[in-house]
């Protein structure tokens, strides 16, 4: 017996011909536990198969390179002994059919103390909308690592500052720990750019936000689910400011329908839209759709890139890289 599928966003009006229907899936999802050692990226992946398309893909897989029956994952088919002459098959049958958006997480981290702790909360913190604190983000990312104990301790404080999760009000003692763990960073030298931005993190702003986010101000985004701001560049992309996008995602608990209404008028207000002649009021985002990996192949071959990316060694200059959107949170010279 299953049960109801979580999260969604139904389109209100009928969908046209002239929607790009997406398939998305994800791999290395690890909820809040943004630092665990065994996930330290994620993958969002998108194909703009047709139901038939990928039928015929996966059916194609199957008959070349003898892979099992049951729904395609990503594991099996890392665990077949052709899974690298599947991959340079699947991604020639993907080619200009397919993206990728990778996040590293720590990074990610990095860019929500920069974007909700120094600048005004919004859906479009982790996004190309907020790219102007990419530098200041990289910046801090890029010195913390080299920094040796005090950067994991930093981040972790920052995790433990913002959790939600069985409190209902602010943690005075977690804000001085994170405060603790900002000066013992900046104390390791970093260098200015890093240094000035952290130096920038002011105790009465945080605890303004921090009463903002535990009092359930719903302009605020979850500061620790990645899932968001992945989404909304895997729509921006597709979109091109020219085209309205309907995404149709494995079941995700975190894509809310409430968070993903903001998320849509986010979009709907950003710079990049609404092409010349198109409504106004409209948004990139049409609606997301849940569905359950089993009953649809899009989304089965959306795993089967999300997962062979995750695990890709030297994904950013390997066959894959083509796949990768540029505007991922990720190192660049990483």
């Amino acid at each position: 017996m299953r049960l109801p599928l979580q999260g969604g966003l139904p389109p209100v009006d009928t969908v046209t011909d002239a929607v790009v229907r997406i398939a998305c899936d994800e791999s290395g999802f690890s909820g809040t536990n943004l630092l665990d050692p065994a996930t330290p990226v994620i993958t969002h992946a998108s194909v703009d198969l047709s139901v038939d398309e990928a039928v015929e893909l996966i059916a194609a897989l199957r008959s070349r390179f003898r892979f099992s029956p049951n729904e395609f994952k990503s594991g099996q088919f890392r665990r077949s002994p052709n899974a690298r002459e599947a991959l340079e098959w699947l991604l020639t049958a993907l080619s200009g059919r397919a993206r990728v958006h990778l996040v590293d997480k720590e990074y990610f981290l990095v860019t929500r103390i920069v974007d909700l702790l120094l600048a005004e909360p919004s859906y479009a913190a982790g996004t190309r909308l907020s790219e102007e604190r990419r530098p200041a983000a990289l910046a801090v990312y890029r010195a913390g690592r080299s920094a040796g104990p005090d950067w994991p301790v930093f981040l972790a404080a920052f995790v433990d500052l913002v959790r939600t999760k069985r409190r209902h009000r602010p943690d005075r003692p977690a804000l001085e720990r994170f405060f603790q763990a900002r000066d013992a960073l900046v104390r390791a030298r970093l260098g200015a750019p890093a240094a000035t931005v952290l130096d920038g993190l002011d105790r009465g702003r945080v605890w303004a936000f921090l009463t903002r986010l535990f009092a359930d101000d719903r302009s605020i985004p979850p500061p620790l689910e990645p899932m968001l701001p992945a989404l909304a560049e895997t729509v921006l992309c597709w979109s091109g400011g020219q085209r309205q996008v309907l995404v149709v995602h494995d079941e995700q608990s975190a894509l809310t329908a409430a968070r993903l209404t903001r998320l849509r008028q986010v979009l709907a207000d950003a710079a990049v839209w609404p092409p010349a002649g198109a409504d106004a009021a409209a948004s990139p985002l049409v609606g997301l759709v849940m569905v359950d990996s089993r009953d649809d192949p899009r989304v089965q071959v959306a795993d089967l890139l999300a997962g062979m990316a995750r695990r890709a060694p030297g994904i950013l200059a390997g066959p894959l890289q083509p796949f990768v959107s540029p505007t991922s949170l990720h190192d660049p010279d990483r």
